[in-house]
């Protein structure tokens, strides 16, 4: 089926983003700070799309109805998640209760270890603590949900007063619920919900924020040859249709984020693709969230093996996701990661416009 799709491109910031849109010749990205004055359509089919760039001035003159509806939601403010507003870039920091996840399995394994850690990215400008039970590293096994609950839930009773919220990373509705039960506020689930064809009724059930992530197979055979036709359209349509599945299923909208996966089933040009087309997701109408930390594609495109080696290359690839406006960026190291953010915001934005994060 032939696809329509809108990539905001020409992106403006600051004063002159302001100046752009009161003289219509721009339009807001996502209801935030951000600007577009173009946007790149995509139309046709996985393998068969056709590419033309087209001003935000002539976008309203097009009657279609596809495009009014994309033009709507690449500008829309997005709704508060967990108590956050999503108008400027918010950092998650990883909390890895599992022994052999990729980057620092083993470290913070036991309760108290994880609670310490959590609280010392809290205090290094974490807005979010992600949790996380079960290695979905390429490769990892499937471990059983009394495995995975005896992990995290001693966790997230602890960090319950970090004050923060606190997301749970599984893909197991029975450790959606138990987490939920214990104060996690945000589900992210790297299947998209599709693990359990229980999944999106429990969220919807939990009516948690949900972290929707796209992956092409399961973590222990993804990484065998994937490949696309087109990458970028085909994560989209994904998330397209996981975000109506959990609607159907009666999770609200406006509580749904949108995670193209980055290594999750992908060869270093599809992840490089994505990062490159960061903005088209925008046309989800929901926030996004952007995981690349010490991830395998620094190591393919810098040469560095060991993933603790990997913090510039996943600074930049921070900067890179909020400058095309993703809302949230999932981090190992959040002290490196706000500083640079901080700059970044103060030199567009000025100290003032910057805000806290």
């Amino acid at each position: 089926m032939t696809g329509v799709y809108l990539e905001p491109v020409g992106l403006l910031y600051g004063a002159v983003a302001q100046e752009a849109i009161a003289g219509g010749v721009a339009l807001p990205l996502a209801g935030g700070p951000i600007a577009f004055c173009a946007a790149r359509l995509w139309e046709g089919e996985p393998g068969r799309i056709t590419h033309a760039t087209v001003r935000t001035a002539t976008l309203a003159a097009i009657g279609d109805s596809r495009i009014k509806d994309l033009v709507e939601r690449l500008t829309a403010p997005r709704t508060a998640i967990s108590g956050l507003a999503m108008n400027k870039p918010h950092i998650m920091g990883i909390v890895n209760v599992t022994p052999d996840s990729f980057s620092d399995g083993g470290e913070h394994a036991g309760p108290e270890a994880a609670r310490r850690h959590g609280e010392l990215l809290v205090s290094q400008g974490a807005s979010i603590l992600d949790i996380g039970g079960e290695s979905t590293r390429p490769g990892a096994e499937t471990i059983s949900v009394a495995d995975e609950i005896s992990r995290v839930i001693p966790v997230i009773e602890r960090l319950a007063t970090a004050g923060v919220p606190l997301s749970i990373d599984t893909r197991k509705p029975e450790v959606m619920r138990a987490a939920a039960r214990a104060g996690a506020a945000i589900l992210n689930d790297v299947s998209g919900l599709t693990f359990s064809p229980n999944s999106a009724a429990t969220a919807a059930e939990l009516q948690k924020p949900t972290v929707i992530m796209h992956a092409k197979g399961d973590p222990k055979t993804m990484q065998d040859n994937p490949a696309y036709a087109d990458v970028v359209v085909e994560v989209y349509d994904f998330l397209e249709s996981r975000m109506k599945a959990a609607v159907s299923a009666g999770l609200a909208e406006t509580t749904i984020v949108a995670d193209p996966g980055i290594g999750f089933g992908k060869t270093l040009d599809h992840n490089l693709s994505l990062l490159g087309s960061l903005g088209i997701f925008h046309g989800l109408g929901v926030p996004l969230l952007l995981g690349a930390s010490r991830k395998g594609l620094i190591s393919d495109v810098a040469g560095m093996a060991t993933p603790k080696d990997r913090v510039p290359g996943s600074i930049a690839a921070a900067l890179l996701a909020i400058a095309r406006g993703v809302q949230i960026v999932r981090v190992h190291d959040v002290f490196a990661t706000r500083q640079a953010i901080s700059v970044w915001q103060s030199s567009h934005f000025g100290q003032a416009g910057a805000g806290k994060m």
